[in-house]
C-alpha cells in the first residue's frame, strides 16, 4: 500500500504504477457530469474558481447519503479529464475504462487515473469535511472540496498503462 499526500508532486506520480493500491489523504475537489464541463470552461478563460495544480478530481457528487464514484467515461466526464490534467490535475478518480486518447493525454500531462470501490458507506467514512466551492446551483453536483483521510484506491491508469 503506497501513502499519497495531496498535493501530488510530479515524482509521486512517476512512482507509481498501474495495480498500485493506495490511500489518499489531504484535500479532494469533486465533480461529475455538470461541474466538470464548466470547470474546463473556466480554466480555458483564465477563471477558474479553485486551483487545480497538483490537484485529484474524485468523479462524484456529494450527497447526504455519502459519496461513491461515477463512471468517468461518461462524455461529460472523460472530455474534461485531458484539459484538468493540462492545468494541474495530478490525479482523477472513478471507475471504468478510459479510451486509449484519454490514457494518452494524461501521460503527456503527468497524470494518473485511480479506480475506487463503488462502496460508499467506506468512502463516506473516509470524509473529513466537504464544502461547495463552486457552482451551487448544481446541488449535489457543484463543485466541492472534501477533506479525506486514507482514502483508498487502484492506479488504472500510469505512465502510458492501462489495467483495462
Amino acid at each position: 500500500m503506497k501513502i499519497i499526500n495531496i498535493p501530488i508532486t510530479d515524482q509521486t506520480i512517476q512512482n507509481l504504477k498501474t495495480g498500485d493500491r493506495i490511500l489518499i489523504s489531504g484535500t479532494i475537489l469533486t465533480g461529475r457530469d455538470a461541474a466538470l464541463p464548466k470547470l474546463v470552461k473556466l480554466l480555458k478563460e483564465g477563471e477558474s474558481p479553485v486551483n487545480v495544480k497538483s490537484a485529484v478530481i474524485f468523479h462524484t457528487a456529494v450527497s447526504p447519503a455519502g459519496i461513491a464514484p461515477t463512471s468517468s467515461n461518461k462524455t461529460e466526464i472523460e472530455t474534461s479529464i485531458a484539459p484538468l490534467s493540462e492545468a494541474g490535475v495530478k490525479m482523477h478518480i472513478g471507475k471504468g475504462a478510459l479510451s486509449p486518447e484519454t490514457v494518452n493525454a494524461l501521460e503527456e500531462n503527468k497524470s494518473v487515473f485511480v479506480v475506487t470501490p463503488p462502496a460508499a458507506a467506506l468512502l463516506t467514512s473516509k470524509m473529513i469535511s466537504s464544502k461547495v466551492v463552486a457552482f451551487p446551483e448544481e446541488g449535489m453536483e457543484a463543485l466541492h472540496s472534501i477533506t479525506v483521510a486514507d482514502f483508498p484506491g487502484i492506479v488504472a491508469v500510469a505512465n502510458g498503462k492501462s489495467i483495462y
